[in-house]
C-alpha cells in the first residue's frame, strides 16, 4: 500500500484537508499527516485520526513520539502533499529552512512533492511570494492551484486552495497515471432515484452514489472518457467527466439508453427505484382529514436488462446486486436475468457496507460461473478491482 504524507499548515482552508485525506483513503492509501503548531488552531489532530487510522504527529519534540520521526516520515512517503501549502510554508521550502516537522520532513524527502498554495490574494501577488514558488518549481516540486474565488478575508480572487478533488488527481497523476482504458468510451450510474408522489414527497433509497461516483473517478484516471449518470447525491461532482444529473428511473432510462450506444462498458452502480407511483398528485397531500394515504404504484423500466438484449458487439455491460439475503444466488440469478457480463454483489446487511458507507464488502460474479470473494474495502480500492476484471474482459473481446 502506498503511504501519502500530508502536510497541514496554519491556513484557514486546513479544514478542506480533512476531505483530501479521506479521498485518499477511499483510493487506497495509507495517509500520515502532519500539522504545524499553527494549523492545530484550526482543526483538531484527533479528527484526522479519526479519518485516517493513524496518530498524527505535530511537533519534533512531542512526549511518546518516535525520535527522528522526521526521517521515518520522509522515507514512508511515497507522495507528500502539503495543502494549504501557506506563504509561509512556501518560503521556508524555497529557502531550505526546517524549523518544525512539516518543513524538515520537506527537506528529508525524497518523494516527489506536490503543493496546494492558499493565501490571501496580496499575499500570494507579492513578489516574494511569487519567486519561491519558482524557485520550488524549478526544483521539481509540483504545485497545483491556487485558484480564484471568496477568500477568507472577505475578498476575491486569486488564493483559493484548489478543491480536494482536484489535489487528488493531481496527485495520482504523479504517482503514475493509468492507461488500460485510454481510448475507451465507459459510461457509469450513480445514485439512487427519486419516484414523486407530490411536490414535495417523494418514493427514494439509501444510496449515496459514492460508489458510482469511485467507479467513474476510477475509469477516468485509467485514461477513459467517462460519462457518469447521477440521481441526486451530495457527493462533489469529480472533474474530467460528463457529469448528467437525473432525478426519476424514467430520467434515467432515457439518459442511459441514448449514452450508452457508443460506449465500450456500461456500470450500472446505480440504486434505480424498482417501483413509482401511477400518479403524481400536483398539490401537496395533506394529513388533515386523513386516516391513511395508499399509494398505488407500477414497476419502472428494467434498465440493466435492456441493456443487456440490446448492447452492441463486444461492450460490457456490469450490474449491480445490493442483497440483505442469498447474496451469491441471487447475484447470479439477476446477472443471467439481466444478460450481463459481471455482477458486483454486495450483502447490504453487514454494518459499515453498502449504503452511505465508504467501504463495501462485495462479490463479483461472472458470467462464465467464476465468482471472486472481496474482503472490506475502500470503495474507491474496489473500484479499481472492478476495472481490473473489466479491463481482462475487454481484452478476451479484442483478442476474438
Amino acid at each position: 500500500m502506498q503511504c501519502i504524507v500530508i502536510g497541514v499548515s496554519g491556513g484557514i482552508a486546513a479544514y478542506k484537508a480533512v476531505e483530501l485525506s479521506r479521498q485518499f483513503i477511499l483510493h487506497g492509501f495509507d495517509v500520515k499527516v502532519i500539522m504545524t503548531e499553527h494549523a492545530t488552531h484550526l482543526v483538531g489532530p484527533a479528527t484526522f485520526r479519526a479519518i485516517t487510522g493513524n496518530n498524527v504527529s505535530v511537533s519534533m519534540f512531542a512526549e511518546g513520539s518516535a525520535p527522528m520521526q522526521h526521517i521515518s516520515l520522509a522515507r514512508d512517503a511515497d507522495l507528500v502533499v502539503v495543502a494549504p501549502a501557506t506563504a509561509n510554508i512556501i518560503a521556508k521550502m524555497a529557502h531550505g529552512l526546517a524549523d518544525d516537522l512539516l518543513s524538515t520532513t520537506l527537506l528529508a524527502t525524497r518523494a516527489p512533492i506536490l503543493i496546494a498554495p492558499a493565501m490571501n490574494l496580496d499575499m500570494y501577488r507579492h513578489t516574494a511570494t511569487r519567486a519561491n514558488l519558482e524557485i520550488l518549481r524549478g526544483r521539481g516540486v509540483n504545485v497545483v492551484g491556487p485558484e480564484s474565488g471568496s477568500l477568507a478575508c472577505g475578498e476575491e480572487g486569486e488564493g483559493r486552495m484548489t478543491e480536494p478533488a482536484r489535489i487528488l488527481d493531481a496527485a495520482l497523476e504523479i504517482l503514475g497515471h493509468d492507461t488500460r482504458l485510454s481510448g475507451r468510451k465507459v459510461l457509469v450510474t450513480a445514485g439512487g432515484t427519486r419516484e414523486p408522489i407530490d411536490p414535495v414527497r417523494y418514493i427514494g433509497n439509501r444510496s449515496s452514489g459514492k460508489m458510482g461516483y469511485a467507479l467513474a473517478v476510477a475509469a477516468r484516471h485509467a485514461g477513459a472518457r467517462v460519462t457518469l449518470i447521477s440521481g441526486p447525491v451530495s457527493v462533489e461532482p469529480p472533474g474530467g467527466i460528463e457529469l448528467i444529473e437525473v432525478e426519476t428511473a424514467a430520467d434515467m432510462r432515457r439518459e442511459v439508453m441514448e449514452k450508452s450506444k457508443d460506449c465500450d462498458v456500461v456500470v450500472m452502480a446505480a440504486a434505480v427505484a424498482d417501483f413509482t407511483p401511477v400518479s403524481l398528485s400536483e398539490e401537496k397531500i395533506k394529513k388533515e382529514g386523513r386516516e391513511g394515504l395508499t399509494l398505488e404504484l407500477v414497476p419502472t423500466s428494467d434498465i440493466l436488462g435492456e441493456l443487456g438484449k440490446d448492447r452492441r458487439r463486444g461492450q460490457i455491460v456490469v450490474g449491480f446486486a445490493a442483497e440483505t439475503e442469498g447474496l451469491l444466488e441471487n447475484a447470479a440469478k439477476k446477472l443471467r436475468e439481466k444478460g450481463a457480463d459481471l455482477m458486483v454483489a454486495n450483502d447490504v446487511s453487514i454494518p459499515g457496507s453498502g449504503f452511505d458507507s465508504d467501504n463495501n464488502k462485495a462479490a463479483l460474479v461472472f458470467a462464465d460461473g467464476r465468482v471472486l470473494e472481496l474482503d472490506m474495502m475502500p470503495k474507491g480500492e474496489l473500484a479499481a478491482k472492478v476495472w481490473d476484471m473489466v479491463v481482462a474482459l475487454l481484452e478476451s473481446n479484442d483478442a476474438q
